[in-house]
């Protein structure tokens, strides 16, 4: 039944490929590895581009550590995020699919825009989890990487459903002891869509024209690029038929109640005892 669950970032690699091919992307950097499978696409992308993936996760699953002993074009950072990001140099393109909280995003944004600028690239970003259930509210794989003041009260333990701004005790959709949510969604300074909407702000603000498509789909793509880039006019063409799509969005709320769905039902046998067997005399 998990199999019906679909949530990883390589369900848009598609669409990401696309647009690495129409930048030039070779150098890429990806924050978030897990099992590795967006990461097997972007290092093809990056070999046959004549570049390199770099990939920086503090604790990837074991997976991901049996792919990349394999994969001399891989370099891989055991590192936090806004550690790892200040040491690199060069890079073409962002991948995020992190610690999806406002802190840990908003410092990653600024932090891959600085290096863009510095080096004379221009800022291509994707990041998931835009659209509900990190939105507009944060989640956190490592609270105690957040400062106090940065950091909304939250649990392991309880978790969420769409149309709720607080948690379900002990139920909904949660992160089962290895990420946490915030206990509620929506106001200042919550949640992935929440950073990228103040960055883009921000850097509109100092008169530097930014894009941001946003794709409602499998928890949400956010894309940031700069709009004055060469290839930009490309990239556009190729997310504008995705960008706030109504259709998408309809069947992401149905995908998200049928997801909530899955995961109560096995929530449900998982409380239910097992019959004792009975052996025909």
């Amino acid at each position: 039944m998990t199999d019906l669950l679909i949530h990883s970032m390589s369900e848009f690699s598609a669409i990401i490929l696309g647009c690495l091919d129409k930048a030039g992307a070779r150098e890429i950097v990806e924050v978030g590895a897990e099992f590795g499978g967006m990461s097997q696409h972007l290092a093809d992308h990056a070999v046959a581009a004549g570049g390199r993936l770099t990939s920086i996760d503090p604790s990837p699953k074991p997976q991901f550590l049996d792919w990349v002993a394999g994969a001399p074009h891989v370099r891989h950072l055991a590192q936090a995020s806004l550690e790892a990001m200040p040491t690199l140099d060069n890079v073409d393109a962002w991948v995020i699919d992190g610690d999806h909280n406002y802190y840990t995003v908003s410092n990653e944004l600024a932090i891959a825009d600085r290096l863009s600028q510095r080096d004379g690239k221009p800022l291509l970003a994707f990041m998931h989890d835009v659209n509900w259930p990190c939105g507009r509210r944060d989640s956190y794989y490592a609270p105690a990487r957040i400062p106090a003041d940065a950091r909304h009260p939250h649990s392991f333990d309880d978790g969420v459903v769409p149309g709720n701004k607080g948690l379900v005790p002990g139920g909904g959709f949660r992160g089962a002891g290895q990420f946490a949510f915030a206990a509620h969604e929506g106001g200042p300074a919550n949640g992935v869509l929440t950073a990228v909407e103040d960055f883009v702000a921000g850097a509109r603000a100092d008169r530097r024209e930014l894009a941001f498509a946003f794709l409602p789909a499998v928890f949400g793509l956010g894309v940031v690029f700069a709009a004055d880039a060469p290839w930009s006019g490309d990239v556009a063409a190729q997310l504008l038929p995705f960008h706030d799509n109504p259709l998408l969005a309809r069947m992401e709320e149905n995908r998200l109640r049928n997801y909530c769905a899955v995961i109560d039902w096995q929530d449900r046998a998982a409380r239910v005892p097992a019959s004792p067997l009975r052996i025909a005399a």
